[in-house]
């Protein structure tokens, strides 16, 4: 079992966001779920990566090559995985996964979220995906979400494409607890 965590780079966020995805980190290598990210060596990629392996858990990071060349990866992880290019990296991380968890972060992290709940939608990829909304960072995504469901740009079964946690322990309880979404949702997929 394997977890892709999709998480911000930054280190000048609330000491919440860090506490959560030490806090997730440290549930996966408690559990013996491997965590997939994308090998930061700064921020939650960073936190989640060091609490997984301080519990002896495996850290497989994927990371385009130009960004190995500008020295930003975890040189720490199990495994070290390095693409072409942000399409590759994301493939990857998704294929390799049995599911995924967003922790809060910038426009990398919201473009991955969005991309693979698109997948999904589409019934490209069938995982749970799991919001982890600490600090109600991702509430203004959710009533977004939402707002697109009410004015019919997505379906209400849409709504079930995620899932949302409070805590880094609820965030994987759901993605072990989800069901693999129908790949025949995508007759549904237009409105």
């Amino acid at each position: 079992m394997r977890i892709a965590v999709y998480c911000a780079s930054s280190t000048k966020i609330h000491p919440d966001y860090v506490a959560a995805a030490s806090a997730l980190g440290k549930e996966l290598g408690e559990r013996g779920i491997g965590l997939i990210n994308g090998a930061g060596n700064m921020g939650l990629m960073a936190a989640t990566s060091n609490a997984c392996l301080a519990e002896g858990g495996e850290v497989t990071g994927v990371i385009p090559s130009f960004m190995v060349e500008q020295n930003w990866h975890h040189t720490g992880l199990t495994r070290l995985i390095e693409t072409r290019d942000m399409h590759e990296r994301k493939q990857t991380i998704a294929n390799m996964s049995d599911g995924c968890i967003a922790l809060p972060g910038g426009c990398g992290t919201l473009e991955e979220l969005m991309e693979v709940i698109t997948w999904k939608q589409l019934g490209l990829y069938l995982k749970p995906i799991v919001i982890l909304n600490t600090r109600g960072y991702y509430d203004a995504l959710l009533t977004q979400l939402q707002h697109g469901i009410d004015e019919h740009f997505m379906g209400e079964r849409h709504a079930e494409i995620w899932r949302v946690a409070q805590t880094p322990t609820e965030a994987v309880d759901l993605v072990l607890s989800t069901p693999l979404w129908d790949a025949s949702v995508r007759k549904f997929a237009a409105i």
